[in-house]
């Protein structure tokens, strides 16, 4: 039975079968009421503790992972978009909005970052870039003036940016400020960050040297990255699910026949490459759980507890376009309701009433964190994502 504050507790019986909003409102409860602490104690601050439980000692001197508050932003970016097309707040009404606390993250990972918004990776400087933009667009539909902050972050980061892309081994961008490494994971969050910025043939350059030196053409799929070693370029040709995931969204933002051809070719490769049996609901089922229905995979914790709902995000925005074939959309929406349904499934809820989601869809989190197991952000961020991705697909 749920506890008298439980997100259960608080919607009766909890969201109805595929009610994703409501769904994805516990999610948020749950991820920022856990999981979100001050920077310090100092007020008007808010950022993400990597794992609980944990001191709150601890958890100031654990490692950093810019890049997990990053998706912390667009996930709480997410939860504003629907607060605003309800009229309500997503914790209720005595509690901050989504908008507001996406608001004071980015300030606190300013502060945490020692006072700026570089860092040494540039992968992790686009997610924040791309997840700013976002909660600048929520700003303007909020009827809220941006703040200049938003544009300060946009200017110091595309810095960051045209720098780290350059002509060596034919374009791309550079992993990290070591520049040995040329991967997915940089130059396609930097390719769409540019196709959103207004500077397409720097986005569609950084797409066609993927397509020419990342691109597995048997797998459909993009390879990890190039590695300079001894003057040499060598191929590191490990498959990511969350590196397709930006790719697919560059491709999108900058469309054209050529792109979107592409991106079909995507969709299309992720479902048959990155795909798992999931674990089946046992809630009334709809066609996308059946039995058997295949979700896209897990990649465990840390950093890889984040992949899934990555790509998830941006299959969501192919299962919505109606330039794609009918065939491609619906694919792309199965595999978002499908593993999202797979991750609500595979739920438990703690004694205090939060919710625990697995790593991985095909797994129930009964498995994966055990009572009394220590759980990470990366990964309760990345069913949120989930089921923010499924929610979006009825907008």
């Amino acid at each position: 039975m749920p506890a008298a504050d439980s997100p259960a507790a608080r919607t009766g019986n909890g969201p109805g079968p595929h009610d994703w909003p409501a769904r994805a409102d516990l999610a948020a409860r749950s991820v920022t009421r856990t999981f979100g602490q001050r920077l310090f104690f100092l007020p008007g601050t808010h950022f993400g503790a990597i794992v609980r439980p944990s001191t709150r000692f601890r958890s100031l001197f654990r490692p950093w992972h810019y890049w997990w508050q990053a998706h912390y932003v667009d996930c709480l970016v997410d939860a504003g978009g629907r607060e605003l097309a309800s009229g309500a707040k997503f914790d209720g009404a005595g509690r901050p909005s989504a908008g507001r606390l996406a608001s004071r993250l980015v300030t606190t990972i300013r502060l945490r970052n020692f006072l700026r918004f570089i860092n040494s990776y540039y992968d992790d400087m686009a997610w924040l870039a791309l997840a700013t933009l976002r909660l600048e667009e929520l700003a303007e539909a909020s009827r809220k003036p941006g703040r200049r902050r938003n544009a300060f972050v946009r200017k110091s980061l595309t810095l960051q940016f045209d720098s780290a892309s350059t002509d060596e081994l034919g374009g791309g961008t550079f992993w990290s400020t070591k520049r040995d490494f040329k991967n997915t994971p940089a130059t396609a969050p930097v390719a769409l960050y540019f196709a959103r910025t207004g500077r397409p043939e720097q986005a569609q350059a950084l797409l066609d040297w993927l397509d020419a030196r990342l691109f597995d053409p048997a797998r459909g799929l993009y390879l990890d990255g190039l590695r300079i070693s001894g003057g040499e370029a060598i191929l590191e040709d490990g498959v990511y699910t969350y590196n397709q995931g930006p790719v697919l969204g560059a491709l999108l933002e900058l469309g054209g026949e050529a792109n979107l051809s592409r991106a079909a070719v995507l969709v299309d490769a992720i479902a048959k490459e990155l795909t798992v049996p999931g674990h089946t609901s046992t809630e009334p089922t709809a066609p996308e759980t059946e039995p058997g229905r295949f979700v896209i995979r897990g990649e465990g914790g840390g950093d890889g507890g984040l992949f899934t709902g990555i790509l998830l995000r941006y299959v969501a925005l192919a299962a919505r376009d109606e330039r794609l074939p009918d065939g491609t959309r619906a694919a792309a929406r199965g595999l978002v309701t499908g593993t999202a349904e797979a991750f609500w499934a595979g739920r438990t809820e703690r004694e205090n009433g939060t919710l625990v989601f697995s790593p991985e869809p095909q797994r129930p989190a009964g498995e994966t964190y055990p009572a009394g197991a220590a759980v990470e952000l990366s990964t309760q961020l990345q069913a949120w994502m989930a089921l923010e991705a499924a929610a979006s697909l009825n907008r």
